[in-house]
């Protein structure tokens, strides 16, 4: 082989490998950051292809907050409530300042890790703006899965404060 054509395949296989090594590596740091969206249901029972998160994970849950689930600790900015859909309930634990439009028997959602099977230290909440509001995800599942909710005037009228 001559010299020439030598430097080109040398470069050519550099050139491939990099690339593959460029592209393995943005992979793997996509992996890393994908937070999985699950419902209380799904969290507890599993989804119906049978894929249940592992502590440790990072994921997405939404659903409704609790009536009468929501513990503040006098002492500090960590907040305890629950959220369920149909099912089973989740414990949140969050530690800052929940959004203004937070309140039981609203929608929300979470981001945050899986601690144990129905405990999430969340990291992050996001409330719906309205009453007629439910973020995509929990609609979906909520429709593949579930009968709908059905919401009393009340709930529809929000808090009077």
């Amino acid at each position: 082989m001559n010299p020439r054509r030598k430097k080109r395949l040398t470069l050519a296989v550099a050139l491939v490998f990099g690339l593959g090594a460029t592209i393995g590596l943005m992979l793997y740091a996509l992996s890393q950051n994908m937070d999985l969206f699950y419902t209380p249901t799904e969290l507890v029972q599993g989804k119906p292809d049978g894929t249940k998160p592992e502590v440790g994970q990072r994921l997405r849950i939404g659903g409704m907050v609790v009536e009468g689930s929501v513990k503040r600790d006098p002492q500090s900015l960590i907040v305890k409530f629950d959220v369920a859909d149909v099912g089973p309930a989740v414990t949140i634990t969050y530690n800052g300042i929940l959004p203004d439009l937070f309140r039981e028997g609203q929608g929300i959602v979470a981001q945050g890790v899986l601690v144990n099977p129905t405990t999430i230290e969340a990291h992050e909440v996001l409330a719906k703006h309205d009453e007629e509001y439910m973020p995509p995800e929990v609609a979906e599942a909520m429709k593949k899965t579930h009968e709908p909710l059905q919401y009393s005037d009340e709930q529809k009228q929000g808090s009077v404060q």
